[in-house]
């Protein structure tokens, strides 16, 4: 997910950096010092966060990162599909009540034209599992995590 208008990851003695650096797409990215180390032997698992909640994008991207993983914020559905089209990462946590111009159904159904990538939706809807199975969508690539959940929950969804 590194495409060209990624955030650069900057090094900050081993504690969560939350870049704030503005990029043409406002996407941040979320690292530790030690995972840079560590993707010099084995390849990071980067997650996409699309997420209208600021806070909760942050706690997600934080709780994701201190896992181990590489995670950047898309905070609308604009950014998202923007963003997946630079570059497809390993999974996209994609919640389905996005304010503005561009639902989360609307960036899954873009996605899927051209990705089968791995999404965990993120919604108090119940007629999530409904539509999951009526698409023919399977558990490995389209899950639900009912909100609100522990993060606990959510990394072993992951």
């Amino acid at each position: 997910m590194r495409g060209r208008d990624a955030a650069n990851i900057s090094s900050g003695g081993g504690k969560l950096n939350a870049l704030n650096e503005a990029t043409s797409n406002d996407v941040q990215v979320f690292d530790y010092q030690m995972h840079q180390q560590a993707a010099a032997s084995k390849p990071l698992h980067r997650i996409l966060v699309v997420e209208d909640d600021a806070s909760l994008a942050n706690l997600e991207a934080g709780f994701l990162s201190a896992s181990g993983y590489i995670a950047e914020i898309a905070d609308s559905g604009e950014l998202a599909i923007t963003v997946l089209q630079q570059a497809i990462p390993d999974l996209v946590l994609l919640d389905l009540e996005l304010s503005g111009a561009i639902s989360g159904w609307e960036v899954l159904k873009v996605l899927r034209t051209f990705s089968s990538t791995p999404v965990l939706l993120t919604s108090s809807a119940s007629a999530v599992r409904q539509h999951i199975r009526n698409h023919g969508e399977t558990r490995s690539t389209l899950d639900h995590l009912p909100k609100p959940y522990p993060m606990h929950t959510l990394l072993k969804r992951i």
